[in-house]
């Protein structure tokens, strides 16, 4: 058993005498070993000051990259981006009011610019990487597909990204409905699905999307799969269903 031993406290024998010196000889080797892992230590921080120095430079050059691209690149971008897609999106609806052959020569303006602002295309290739960019890629999808380039609006559309529940099921419905005009009716299928999903009963979106997938369904052999679409239409829009006789093609559906 340990016992505690005043300073200066003498051996009265041999064994405590050999205890003592024991006791003293540990504390020692603890304070020697702590010495030599300090010595250790400052040795491997003068030894490596140079990497520990250029890792903190590093990180502090990556922090000044990322503040003077937001501030001088980005921001820039984006406010140029903004300016250049006004233009293109008042031909853009503009087109969408007009008929005949106005239609598609305001749906070209949109596409490739007039009036020395950029066009949508030429929007893209330029800040294909900002909001405006992606939003561009959007309006071209559709300016596209009213204008017959039917692989081009899927392009598009494909490359548009979007977390809400109307613009992203609205380009999936596009992409859908180029498909359906090439004659792929599964990709077609496919796509209008999609949509319904994106579209999270978006009380707009969704009906739509359901009564369009529920006719490719039926075009393509799928009868049950019209069918669910077409109930799911009837329980919970009713209005669109009135409107749009999903009563008859249910019928339709079901006795196919």
């Amino acid at each position: 058993m340990a016992t505690y031993k005043k300073r200066g406290y003498k051996p009265k024998n041999k064994e405590e005498e050999v205890e003592v010196v024991e006791e003293s000889s540990t504390t020692a080797e603890v304070f020697n070993s702590l010495d030599e892992g300090a010595s250790k230590t400052e040795e491997w921080v003068a030894d490596n000051q140079k990497y520990i120095l250029g890792g903190i430079g590093a990180v502090v050059l990556v922090v000044l990259v990322f503040l003077g691209y937001n501030n001088f690149v980005k921001e820039p971008n984006e406010a140029q981006a903004s300016n250049e897609l006004f233009q293109a999106q008042k031909h853009y609806d503009e087109a969408l009011k007009a008929s005949g052959t106005a239609k598609d020569s305001l749906f070209t303006l949109s596409l490739k610019g007039a009036e020395g602002k950029f066009g949508f295309e030429e929007i893209i290739a330029n800040y294909g990487g900002t909001n405006a960019g992606n939003l561009a890629r959007y309006y071209a999808g559709f300016a596209y597909l009213n204008t017959g380039a039917y692989q081009k609006a899927i392009d598009q559309l494909d490359g548009f990204k979007s977390d809400e529940n109307v613009l992203q099921p609205a380009a999936y419905g596009g992409i859908a409905d180029a498909f359906v005009q090439l004659n792929q009716l599964e990709e077609g299928l496919a796509y209008y699905d999609k949509a319904i999903k994106a579209a999270a009963n978006n009380e707009y979106s969704t009906p739509r999307m359901l009564f369009k997938a529920s006719l490719i369904a039926m075009e393509v052999g799928k009868s049950s799969v019209a069918a669910k679409y077409l109930e799911k239409i009837e329980k919970e829009y009713a209005q669109y269903a009135t409107v749009n006789n999903v009563a008859a093609y249910l019928a339709k559906a079901k006795a196919m």
